[in-house]
């Protein structure tokens, strides 16, 4: 970290010498901050906004879904199978090192290793530097999603991971976890988890045309929305996420502030465990719960209309939207169904919730509690922190669990590979199916669908499977996640943002 530490001040010694000019400081305020500096320990929202700050992505996304040069100033189809990545000359790590093909290469294999990462990463068979600043990447079949993919490639600076150790260790306490090198905008300088993360803009940041002046950027968590947001209407920050649905309108009205929001595409939901409770694995039972629950009631009451109602893990516009699929609340239907299931009197079962990583994530578990509880199912909840939260998720510590998701690829297969597929260790797939459902045919559609590149065959292929996970009832889908930042007046987010909700913040202007 002393390497690390150094560059920081070698930053605002050289921002000192200019006598700051533009140079500005961004305070700002996120629910949590990551839980680990090792951008392929967790695959997460956080750990993908912290790598676009300290890192740079081989191609990123734009504002409309597509593409732009990053590490990789081009790129290029060789045949079905093999894509040839040129990278970048002139780019240095924070260590100083020179950034080389063969660092693209380390941090392709780091990321395939990776119990989080492997899953998207399965498709690409091989990666090997053609030249020094040529990567050639081999993929298993013909690849729709090869540069989707491509944007989860954060390159490593190989010498100083090796040296002082690359281990991904989950939720443990490694040197890649408390120690980075990237090539992104920022440096760390100082951080004291759940406290504070000090950035310090990188003296020898390659991309000279970004318009970015934040010289500085703190960013404190805080976990209480409603703190959030007085820290901004206090000055005390000038950027916060998420905005609670509560205080949208209170933050466009104010003078002093300003709300930006977009339509989101993170759908929330429960997963039913039908490895740790008899009951769940009754598919009658998982659909009275599916009837049970007034997701739309939620939406309205909780969310305040800030959500839309959700029947299904693909929202419209992604290629596996099924527009058959209705949400389908029904107490009486929920009542029947436990019925014939042979469950009139209920059953106890357990859920565990975040209370810090969605909007209103526990209160959305305490009212489908509530709800629950009125066709007999006595549930006892446990809410608590994401980075408590985590590691009991990984344990599949409760009969029911929530989760959010985000397609990592803008891609309806991505909520499958993740969420429904079959767990698999080995290969990644369903490693965040706490449910451990399991269906074959979901499986082989799935699969099927990441090398079909006919994309009228792809969509019904998609589309099919999200109609199996309806009739299965193979989770509870809640609603999709809109989008609220808010900033105070003269810090300009709107171009950095973007409906993955990964801020560019190497970009951002602070006008005043």
């Amino acid at each position: 970290m002393k390497v690390l530490r150094n560059l920081a001040t070698a930053s605002a010694i050289l921002v000192a010498a200019a006598g700051m000019g533009s140079a500005q400081t961004l305070n700002f305020a996120y629910d949590a901050d990551p839980v680990s500096l090792d951008p392929h320990e967790q695959l997460s929202g956080g750990t993908l906004q912290l790598s676009h700050m300290v890192f740079d992505p081989l191609v990123r996304w734009n504002k409309d879904l597509g593409f732009d040069p990053r590490i990789a100033t081009e790129w290029e189809r060789i045949d079905d199978t093999t894509m040839l990545f040129h990278i970048r000359e002139g780019v240095k790590f924070h260590s100083g090192n020179d950034l080389t093909a063969e660092d693209v290469v380390y941090t392709i294999e780091r990321l395939k290793s990776s119990p989080d990462f492997k899953g998207i990463f399965a498709g690409w068979s091989s990666a090997t530097a053609v030249d020094d600043y040529t990567v050639e990447v081999k993929t298993d079949g013909p690849s729709p999603l090869i540069l989707h993919t491509a944007t989860y490639v954060f390159p490593l600076d190989k010498d100083f991971y090796t040296e002082g150790g690359d281990e991904i260790a989950k939720h443990g306490d490694s040197f890649a976890s408390q120690n980075v090198s990237g090539t992104g905008p920022f440096t760390i300088a100082e951080r004291e988890q759940g406290v504070k993360v000090t950035f310090e803009r990188n003296p020898d940041y390659w991309d000279t045309d970004s318009p970015g002046n934040v010289q500085t950027a703190i960013l404190t968590p805080i976990k209480e929305a409603p703190t959030r947001v007085a820290a901004l209407l206090s000055g005390d920050v000038d950027f916060i996420a998420p905005v609670p649905p509560t205080d949208l309108e209170r933050i466009e009205n104010n003078e002093d502030t300003k709300l930006v929001t977009m339509t989101g595409t993170r759908i929330i939901t429960l997963q039913m465990n039908q490895e740790r409770n008899e009951a769940l694995a009754d598919v009658k039972v998982r659909q009275a719960i599916v009837h049970a629950i007034n997701n739309e009631g939620i939406v309205q009451k909780i969310m305040k209309g800030f959500g839309t109602v959700a029947a299904q893990q693909s929202p419209e516009g992604y290629v596996g939207h099924n527009p058959n699929l209705e949400p389908r609340f029904d107490v009486e239907k929920a009542k029947a169904l436990m019925e014939e299931a042979g469950y009139a009197d209920g059953f106890s079962a357990t859920m565990m919730c975040p209370n810090n990583r969605y909007v209103n994530d526990y209160k959305i578990c305490e009212a489908a509690a509530a709800m629950l509880a009125k066709i007999g199912i006595e549930i006892d909840l446990t809410t608590m922190p994401k980075a408590q939260y985590w590691p009991k998720f990984d344990e599949r510590a409760a009969d029911i669990m929530m989760i959010g998701w985000h397609s990592d690829t803008e891609d309806s297969a991505n909520f499958n590979e993740f969420l429904t597929m079959t767990p698999n260790p080995d290969t990644g797939r369903g490693q965040y199916n706490s449910g451990n459902y399991s269906n074959e045919e979901v499986d082989r559609l799935t699969m099927a669908s990441l090398t079909e590149t006919d994309e009228q065959k792809r969509a019904d292929m998609l589309q099919t499977v999200e109609q199996i996970l309806y009739d299965e009832a193979a989770f509870v889908p809640l609603h999709w996640q809109d989008l609220a930042w808010a900033a105070r007046t003269g810090v300009d987010i709107e171009p950095v943002l973007n409906v993955m909700n990964f801020p560019y913040l190497g970009d951002l202007v602070i006008e005043e």
